[in-house]
């Protein structure tokens, strides 16, 4: 019933959310779209705008269906959030050295890394690696990475790293005992009731998800377009996730209720959780990103300091105002085929109006009391 209120929203009153994706549509920066825009406890809107592909007979986007390859927000959905309960249960400590947790590890000054500044990005390894060209197989690329030297001392500055991510997944295995997609699911997509996200889809579920690409003009859905996420056989801390709209949005609930799933079970304490939130070093939280204050891109100027978020280079996003009780999700395939040169530039300017048109839904709509309130589905 809450997804329908949200869809009735915006089919009866075209809002600035609407304008802001066909815009992005109409300048070719990607063929489809999902937005989805909720509370603590609510959604408030959820839609589907353009086409899988730039086929107009092609199905559209659906906000609660569809699947989307989420590529760095893996890091936040999946790895953060396991580590994040990890360490409220006292299995992992972020302040200890990687080295505890994988002796691999090895080199000059990575005995000084810890798994904090894993999340942080801060840990001195570089930025990205080809593991698609230097490795043969995925036991070849997770060697490369622990083998990986230092560029810059641990803790001297903040460089994104997917490296960071993959680490991070390495170190969810070995202290749960499993894959790192077996935890997840098991430890934070099944509680919160993300039945159809999932590293690797089945095969049942191709035809519902965004296709990513072509090959000898067909589109390609279901293999994951991070290239060392398929060296790494499709699961990897830092891509190769694959969830709905609305699934990402659960992430958002139980985040911004601090904690606690849709069925009232406190699935990490309030107090961790806003330790992984709290703004440090370069715009970084622990595993999340903090919004950029200083420029209207992906986050536009009306959310708060306190938000938080990720973005994906497939096309994704989300964002997480906890003092506004508000998070937007937007989900498109930017890779696939963009009609434009500058896809990535035109996506941070949508993402941006997005987010600052989700502000002016719920200033609109909270006072007036006629904001959808319910359960979360």
């Amino acid at each position: 019933m809450v997804i329908v209120l949200g869809l009735l929203l915006a089919v009866q009153d075209p809002t600035a959310v609407d304008r802001a994706v066909l815009a992005g549509i109409s300048a070719g920066a990607f063929p489809g779209a999902v937005v989805v825009v909720g509370s603590r406890d609510g959604v408030l809107l959820g839609r589907g705008y353009g086409h899988f592909t730039w086929d107009t007979a092609s199905a559209v986007p659906d906000p609660e269906w569809t699947l989307f390859d989420l590529a760095s927000l893996t890091k936040v959905v999946a790895t953060t959030t396991s580590i994040m309960l990890l360490a409220d249960r006292g299995q992992v400590a972020l302040q200890q050295p990687v080295q505890r947790y994988l002796p691999e590890f090895q080199g000059d000054g990575k005995d000084r890394v810890t798994v904090r500044q894993l999340l942080e990005h801060r840990s001195g390894l570089r930025a990205f690696l080809r593991l698609d060209t230097l490795a043969r197989d995925a036991a070849e690329a997770k060697q490369i990475v622990l083998a990986e030297p230092l560029s810059y001392p641990p803790g001297s500055r903040v460089v994104y790293s997917d490296l960071n991510a993959m680490l991070l997944g390495w170190i969810v295995e070995v202290v749960a005992e499993t894959t790192l997609d077996a935890f997840a699911a098991r430890e934070v997509l099944a509680p919160l009731g993300m039945t159809r996200a999932r590293f690797g889809p089945t095969r049942r579920q191709r035809d519902s998800i965004m296709p990513v690409g072509r090959w000898r003009g067909h589109p390609i859905a279901g293999e994951v377009h991070d290239q060392n996420a398929a060296r790494l056989g499709g699961v990897s801390g830092h891509a190769g996730l694959y969830a709905t709209g609305m699934e990402v949005g659960r992430l958002a609930q139980f985040m911004l209720r601090r904690g606690v799933a849709a069925d009232g079970t406190t699935l990490v304490r309030p107090g961790v959780v806003d330790a992984f939130v709290r703004r440090g070093p370069g715009n970084r939280a622990i595993g999340w990103e903090m919004r950029d204050t200083t420029s209207t891109d992906n986050s536009g100027q009306w959310m708060s300091a306190a938000t938080y978020g990720h973005t994906g280079y497939t096309g994704t996003s989300i964002w997480i105002d906890p003092d506004r009780d508000l998070y937007v999700v937007l989900l498109t395939n930017r890779v696939f085929a963009p009609r434009t040169g500058r896809s990535i530039s035109e996506l941070k300017r949508v993402r941006g109006a997005v987010a600052d048109a989700a502000v002016l839904l719920v200033e609109a709509c909270r006072p007036a009391g006629t904001c959808p309130r319910a359960d979360p589905p």
